[in-house]
């Protein structure tokens, strides 16, 4: 997404990625669920696609083949969740939702599968020197929630229960003096 914060999360992440979503298909139509400003909501993937930056998307799917009842039960799950607002604090136990929260939650209570990883903030900007810690220190008005859970897009993006089905990008990690553009 081309936004400030959206390419920080991807640059404190290490990729180009910065958003998440699943999709689906209904009544021949393809749409992504997702967690984005300011509700969780259904889009129509063309819509989805045009507000890519650059056209960069990546399309994975889980390893394992689903049947029909655990598409269903996951579009349940994610049913429950539409309408909850954003947290633009990206806080993994908060009841608000945020994009890689939200598919993490839907894939796990639904179907057991858990895909990214959980981490604290203080974890995240170590394994990631390229990250801005001060544009951090400025989106929480001066004090990072080091001890704050969050799960980044990229985490799930890489994670190896998923296989890559289409991409534009070639993934390559961002190198600490490189920008995001």
């Amino acid at each position: 997404i081309n936004s400030p914060l959206y390419r920080q999360v991807a640059q404190g992440s290490g990729s180009w990625t910065s958003h998440v979503g699943f999709v689906i298909k209904e009544e021949e139509q393809w749409f992504v669920l997702e967690s984005a400003v300011p509700t969780v909501k259904r889009c129509p993937l063309r819509k989805f696609l045009a507000r890519t930056m650059n056209s960069q998307v990546c399309i994975k799917r889980l390893n394992q083949s689903l049947s029909p009842a655990q598409i269903q039960q996951l579009k349940q799950t994610a049913a429950k969740r539409m309408g909850r607002f954003y947290h633009l604090g990206f806080n993994f136990d908060s009841n608000r939702q945020f994009c890689s929260k939200f598919v993490y939650l839907t894939f796990k209570e639904a179907l057991g599968v858990e895909i990214g990883k959980v981490q604290t903030f203080e974890q995240l900007l170590n394994e990631n020197p390229q990250a801005s810690v001060n544009f951090w220190r400025c989106w929480y008005f001066g004090f990072i929630p080091w001890k704050r859970r969050t799960i980044t897009p990229t985490s799930q993006l890489t994670d190896p229960k998923l296989t890559k089905v289409f991409s534009t990008v070639e993934a390559k990690p961002i190198k600490h003096d490189e920008e995001i553009t």
